[in-house]
């Protein structure tokens, strides 16, 4: 079977992806997964996966009164998943995506799809939030959305939309926490989360044992847990596997890292669980201190501690604080929490 795997190169990504949708008939998209949690994999998506969530996306927008179509901005990779789309919703809606900016000869763009990090470090550049705040909409995803940034970024003039979903849907499929047209939700007994409809992929290419797993009757079951608030809306709450052991106590590690953004003094957070004799497993916080605070004034593990504990039971509070100056990244902009394990790991006690 025939596949097209977008290229890395984002010029060459719009002539083939403007390609395939004009050819009669058109191969399997390949798309490759960030490996953000564990081995890359092989995701095989059609096109008529790819267009319904497109189409469905340009809908979605135009009835949150986020404009009537428009060019998008490319700052995601264009062989993962969400640079696709942004590159085939700009050209359904007639226009050659922006590459490597916000507007070029042929005008600014209306649109730009970001992960949370670009966000993080784009609303401390008066460019940035100058071109953000000009656009109909900005779609945030591809990982844990900190409130305190969405509201940061929303009082710069900046109209934020929280997408949630992944390659094997085509990208974004939960606008908000609510799914868009045609995409249905459900949640299994452990409170996993499962999408269905016709934005999902047709399988893993060369693993059908993955596959078999992973997708049932239609249904893409995910590694995220949720639940659904009171008004029926989707609410993320991490994977089913962010949650270790330590000292014989079960830490969700989204809660203690929810906790732990809410610091003042703090930039950015992740918390890991790394192998501990004593422990089991320790939960590791991973920060990025403010820059205009002194190193003096930064929290020591104690006040961390003490923080979480505050409205955490003090069991979830991190053993082990490291510092870095910026957490690292894969190459789609997501937080490569692999090595903020293998950095957690070579770390001594605070």
């Amino acid at each position: 079977m025939d596949f097209l795997r977008p290229s890395d190169d984002p010029g060459t990504a719009v002539a083939q992806l403007e390609a395939w949708l004009a050819a009669d008939e058109a191969p399997r998209l390949l798309i490759e997964t960030s490996g953000s949690t564990g081995s890359p994999k092989r995701v095989v998506l059609t096109r008529e996966a790819v267009l319904a969530s497109a189409h469905a996306s340009a809908r979605r927008l135009r009835d949150l009164g986020a404009g009537e179509g428009g060019r998008w901005a490319l700052v995601l990779p264009s062989s993962y998943v969400a640079g696709v789309q942004v590159i085939v919703r700009s050209l359904l809606a007639g226009h050659a995506p922006v590459l490597g900016g916000w507007a070029d000869e042929r005008g600014a763009a209306a649109y730009t799809s970001l992960v949370p990090t670009q966000l993080h470090r784009m609303v401390s550049s008066p460019d940035d939030v100058a071109a953000l705040a000009a656009m109909d909409a900005v779609l945030l995803g591809g990982g844990p959305i900190d409130p305190d940034l969405r509201r940061r970024a929303e009082a710069l003039g900046i109209r934020v939309v929280a997408t949630y979903g992944a390659s094997e849907t085509a990208g974004g499929c939960v606008y908000d926490g609510v799914p868009l047209d045609g995409v249905g939700v459900g949640l299994g007994a452990d409170g996993r989360i499962r999408l269905g409809g016709p934005v999902v992929f047709a399988g893993y290419e060369g693993d059908p044992e993955l596959t078999a797993r992973t997708f049932a009757d239609g249904w893409y079951l995910t590694s995220d847990a949720g639940r659904l608030d009171e008004d029926g809306r989707l609410v993320v709450l991490g994977r089913v596997d962010d949650v270790v052991v330590s000292g014989g106590v079960n830490v969700p590690l989204p809660a203690v890292a929810r906790r732990l953004r809410a610091h003042p003094a703090l930039e950015q957070v992740e918390v890991v669980g790394v192998p501990d004799e004593e422990w089991g497993q320790a939960v590791v916080a991973c920060y990025v201190g403010d820059p205009d605070l002194a190193l003096g004034l930064l929290p020591d593990l104690a006040a961390l501690r003490d923080w979480v504990a505050d409205e955490l039971p003090r069991a979830w509070a991190p053993r082990r604080v490291v510092r870095l100056d910026d957490l690292p990244l894969l190459a789609n902009g997501k937080v490569d929490r692999q090595a903020l394990v293998a950095a957690a790991s070579g770390q001594d006690v605070a």
